[in-house]
């Protein structure tokens, strides 16, 4: 049916209801106005949304939601951070449950944070109750007691631990009589011998002494450490997927520069990082208030040596840039010692990558810390006013950079001058030294003596020093050789000279080949890395200077009158590390149970081998016809027997033929 304009039809559905008719169909009329109204009320609803009195309320909504999250902020925040505590819980659990050998450094690095944790939580909570349970002991007579039952108690533990421990090696009593002699001849070259104070001295010291301890003689240290040494060598392995991308696998496997330098890239880039985060500037004023507080030295000289653990000789005195120009000359000279006697964290890569112990070197950087600080006290005491006793809880800035990305891009920066220093040192240093053999050796054959150089004549010249330190008569030439070369040419050098040495023992090649040696033994090789880790050489003094100089032109003479002392101070310092090492070192693996290291097969030359071969041939003696008849651990004839047969077969003795 049609309507007219304005009229619209509706057709209802039919229902068969069996009446007459079977549809019923409705029509409603919708007036024009009506329609209007409908479209007047949909722009008004528009209008509406778009009104100042809506927008108000939303407003209003906005700020109540936006009110409600500022008020329980913390309360979000907590259960945030305890939901991500939870997540890794169940992380660590499941990595520790799977395989805890593999998740052993998740566990360190772990164990570390929380212990930092609880360490500020019980700090917050218990320092004022623990320091005023403290406040009976500053009574000036139980402390004076205290004293000196402290101290008698360290010089008879000292004195039971010489004799008891060097019953067995008595070879150790030399290198205790070489701290001695250290201590002595510095004593004897100080500037100011009444005003030592040997409290520092013995605190230093002792530190050091404990320390070593800890690292090298107690088996969770020394196992603790071996493994810190190979995560480090691990991480820095990492530095072959960036060299190699850039020069090739050719390059990076047979080329030194290729091998070595990048590492200092890659270890300047991390540090920087690190800094950036804040992580080195903590354990640097954790370690700084601990010297600080044993040795009573100030705030300024101890914050500079515990960060030349770290970072290097030039780079450590800008922590107290502000503070230098108004130091005493006992501190600006403990500033130098300290750098001298450490080196810092990018080149301990780069020695690492050549193969020493990562161990050695870590625990002998941070070994050197107290030690400079105790010596520098003992060559130039303190005689003035400083300024800084009262200065506590120095703060470090952080980097100046942005961001992370800014701070790794600025270290890999940063660390190009550092490469084209170590390179430029090594190519010029070591063409002075060849020309200065080919010279010692064309001076000498005009008198008839052959084969003068360099090294030789500092193998003759400090080999009763290096004695003093510990090391075997036999090995002394070429350690002292290797010493000589680090005082006065570069440690780079020396260091490059020892890993020579220390792959010839590693191959398992015999010890004397045509009468000259090829390597020197275990002991030897870690009193020498321990000797030889520092910058004190002959070419830092321009280094340090230069870089002291910069920050504080106006004391120029004064840094000019101490650099020499700081020097041999720095020298001393890595030394007497040397001589700590002599006394502590035992000897581990294969070099304590030969007979154990024998029982398994071996087919290959090395170390081991050759160091238990020839025990076994030092207890084989031949009887005419009869078998060879074995002593001391070596009484079992047949498994002896068998040993024997094997080391013949890789090593000519008279006991074989």
């Amino acid at each position: 049916m049609e309507k007219a304009s304005g009229t619209q039809s509706i057709a209802l559905p039919t229902v068969d209801n069996g009446l007459e008719n079977p549809g019923l169909e409705l029509t409603t009329e919708v007036s024009p106005k009506a329609t209007k109204r409908t479209e007047v009320q949909d722009h008004s609803f528009e209008d509406s949304l778009e009104s100042p009195s809506y927008r108000r309320k939303n407003v209003q909504t906005f700020i109540k939601a936006r009110s409600f999250c500022r008020r329980h902020a913390s309360l979000f925040k907590k259960i945030l951070l305890g939901l991500l505590c939870l997540a890794y819980a169940a992380y660590f659990l499941a990595a520790c449950i799977l395989d805890f050998q593999r998740a052993l450094a998740l566990f360190v690095l772990t164990c570390l944070v929380i212990f930092v944790l609880v360490h500020n939580f019980l700090k917050k909570l218990f320092g004022e109750k623990l320091m005023r349970c403290l406040k009976p002991f500053k009574n000036s007579r139980l402390r004076f007691w205290m004293k000196w039952v402290f101290r008698g108690a360290c010089v008879v533990g000292l004195i039971l631990w010489l004799v008891l421990d060097t019953a067995q090696r008595p070879e150790q009593l030399i290198s205790f009589a070489g701290i001695c002699m250290f201590i002595l001849i510095l004593f004897v070259c100080s500037k100011h011998h009444s005003a030592v104070s040997w409290r520092t001295v013995f605190w230093g010291l002792g530190l050091q002494f404990v320390f070593g301890i800890v690292v090298i003689r107690t088996y969770p240290g020394f196992i603790a450490f071996q493994w810190l040494g190979d995560q480090i060598q691990i991480f820095l392995n990492y530095t072959v997927a960036g060299s190699s991308f850039v020069f090739g696998d050719m390059l990076i496997q047979n080329i030194f520069a290729f091998q070595t330098l990048p590492v200092i890239l890659f270890f300047g880039c991390m540090m920087s990082i690190l800094y950036y985060l804040g992580l080195v500037q903590w354990v640097v004023q954790k370690i700084a208030w601990f010297l600080q507080f044993t040795m009573r030295t100030t705030s300024t000289e101890t914050l500079v040596v515990a960060g030349n653990i770290f970072v290097g000789m030039t780079e450590a005195p800008l922590l107290i840039r502000p503070y230098l120009a108004d130091m005493t000359l006992s501190e600006i000279h403990t500033v130098m010692t300290g750098g001298f006697a450490t080196i810092s964290g990018s080149v301990l890569g780069a020695f690492i990558s050549f193969g020493i112990d990562a161990s050695s070197l870590i625990s002998a950087s941070v070994m050197a810390a107290p030690c400079a600080l105790a010596l520098s006290k003992l060559v130039y005491p303190e005689v003035e006013e400083s300024k800084f006793k009262s200065v506590e809880g120095m703060k470090l800035p952080h980097g100046k950079e942005k961001n992370i990305l800014e701070a790794a891009s600025n270290g890999a920066t940063d660390a190009i001058g550092l490469v084209a220093n170590v390179a430029a040192n090594l190519i010029a240093f070591l063409a002075v030294l060849a020309f200065i053999n080919a010279v010692l050796s064309w001076l000498g054959e005009m008198v008839d003596i052959h084969g003068l150089t360099f090294q030789v004549i500092c193998s003759y010249v400090l080999r009763p020093m290096v004695f003093m330190m510990g090391v075997e008569w036999a090995d002394c030439p070429i350690v002292a050789e290797i010493v000589g070369i680090k005082f006065f040419i570069n440690e780079f050098v020396a260091y490059q000279q020892l890993s020579q040495y220390k792959d010839k023992r590693l191959s398992g090649v015999e010890e004397w080949i045509e009468g000259e040696k090829q390597w020197i033994s275990v002991r030897s090789e870690i009193i020498t890395t321990y000797s030889l880790c520092g910058f004190a050489n002959l070419s830092s003094i321009g280094i340090t200077l230069g870089g002291l100089t910069s920050i504080i032109p106006q004391r120029k003479s004064d840094l000019s009158k101490i650099v020499i002392r700081a020097l041999f101070t720095g020298a001393c310092v890595s030394f007497i590390s040397a001589c700590i090492a002599g006394i502590l070192y035992v000897p581990r693996g294969a070099e304590s149970d030969c007979v154990s290291f024998l029982n398994t097969s071996f087919t290959n030359r090395t170390y081991e081998t050759y160091v238990c071969c020839r025990e076994l041939f030092q207890s084989t003696s031949l009887n005419g016809t009869n078998p060879p008849s074995f002593s001391g651990p070596w009484e079992d004839t047949e498994f002896s027997a068998s040993a024997l047969a094997n080391c013949c077969e890789l090593y000519t003795n008279a006991i074989c033929a």
